[in-house]
């Protein structure tokens, strides 16, 4: 087919394939390139601050390290101050344990006890109890003191006091609602 046309005809030929070629080479070759070119251009400034943070991470490696050791000294001291089981009902009964001890030595009686129905706090699990104690004023000092300084976290939610005879007003009841925590058995996997 060439052949049949005339030199000036093939001419113009070969200029419209040339002009094609320069148009796709453009279009499809240099254009991708120079737009993909642009956007790693426009990507240097937020990968270098990328770099500059990450390294100066590196440099902080010691402090980061120094750091985690002690959150995680104070992590162990925090949780020996839980209570010791994972299971609610036995840390009910460890609960109820250290305050009939407490009770005992403040010279105070225990009247009733009564395990109320544990509460997520977050990670924590709060175990909480309900008792009635009797005594004198000081006595009753004397417990709450000694719930406050307990090697174990304890926390009074709840207190109600009331005179058990109007006639002598020396004896106490007051009702607490006493809280220790523990770890649930899903938070320690």
């Amino acid at each position: 087919m060439i052949a049949t046309l005339s030199r000036r005809e093939r001419l113009l030929v070969v200029a419209a394939l040339g002009v094609v070629g320069a148009v796709g080479g453009w279009a499809f070759a240099l254009q991708p390139i120079l737009e993909h070119t642009r956007a790693t251009a426009e990507l240097v400034p937020a990968r270098e601050q990328a770099l500059q943070q990450r390294r100066e991470l590196v440099a902080r490696r010691g402090a980061i390290a120094a750091d985690l050791e002690a959150t995680g000294r104070r992590l162990e001291a925090v949780s020996a101050r839980l209570l010791t089981s994972a299971t609610p009902a036995v840390a009910a009964s460890e609960l109820q344990k250290l305050a009939k001890d407490m009770a005992a030595e403040a010279k105070t009686e225990i009247r009733s006890e009564r395990i109320l129905e544990p509460k997520e706090r977050g990670e924590l699990l709060e175990v909480p109890i309900e008792i009635a104690v009797s005594g004198e004023i000081r006595q009753l000092v004397a417990l709450l003191a000694r719930l406050e300084a307990a090697p174990k976290l304890l926390t009074v939610q709840d207190l109600r006091v009331r005179v058990v005879n109007l006639a002598q007003p020396r004896d106490l009841l007051a009702t607490l609602t006493l809280s220790g925590f523990i770890l649930p058995a899903k938070a320690k996997t």
